[in-house]
């Protein structure tokens, strides 16, 4: 109920600030009507991803009673209700065509030559094979990397930092771990892993949406066996 909650908290801060500063009359019109739009703005961002539609002259209105302070059409308690009823409502919509979308690329994606699934749904492709080990679970990897979602939307890379980075496996999302393990030292593969072996139906932070299938081009370059607690290094989006 993110979303639920950063409106609430705006439409707050839009009482405070129109007790204690906007109706300031010191304030030049043009900054209230920038800033009423602001507000506005932020609400309806938040307001947008739900995919609810709204009857905005009703919206106006429950705003107004709710900033004036007139007699509201329904009580506080019935409009919490409704609004948690809503959103419930449009994130099961959300997560339903999410997960239908994701199987459909996963199911489209393994038609293609040279794409290879596991039992546990990762899919993945060899660009080049090395001869050297593989690494177990609780190892750590010196790797190059770069995290792409499907539109191409660059969320992790080495490439932009040292180059090269040491990772333990057993502090990694599933499906990278899994993947990892599948290659000698040496081999670069793409990896194509599902949300329920990534970040799920959370999602990670900003970048990665809800329900998003992850791919890896990864690079593996040795194996450690462990890292110093100064030397480990605990990865955001792998």
């Amino acid at each position: 109920m993110k979303i639920l909650w950063r409106s609430f908290v705006i439409l707050f801060a839009t009482v405070v600030c129109n007790a204690e500063g906007i109706s300031d009359e010191s304030a030049a019109l043009q900054d209230r009507i920038d800033l009423s739009y602001a507000f506005g703005m932020a609400i309806g961002q938040d307001l947008q991803q739900t995919g609810l539609a709204f009857s905005y002259n009703a919206f106006t209105q429950g705003l107004r009673d709710a900033l004036e302070g007139y007699e509201t059409r329904i009580t506080k308690e019935e409009a919490i209700q409704k609004v948690q009823s809503a959103f419930r409502e449009a994130l099961a919509e959300q997560r339903r065509k999410g997960q239908e979308k994701e199987a459909q690329y996963f199911e489209e994606n393994s038609r293609r030559e040279g794409v290879i699934t596991t039992d546990s749904g990762l899919q993945y492709e060899i660009i080049s094979e090395g001869s050297g080990p593989k690494p177990s679970p609780d190892m750590v990897v010196i790797v190059r990397y770069e995290g792409t979602l499907t539109d191409g939307t660059v969320f992790d890379t080495t490439f932009l930092r040292d180059g090269a980075e040491e990772i333990p496996l057993n502090q990694v999302i599933p499906g990278w771990s899994e993947g990892v393990q599948l290659m000698n030292v040496g081999s670069v593969y793409r990896f194509y892993i599902p949300s329920r072996l990534a970040y799920g139906e959370q999602g990670g932070g900003d970048i990665i949406p809800p329900y998003s299938p992850l791919i890896f081009r990864v690079e593996l370059i040795d194996i450690l066996d462990e890292l110093s607690e100064e030397e480990l290094y605990t990865p955001d989006a792998q």
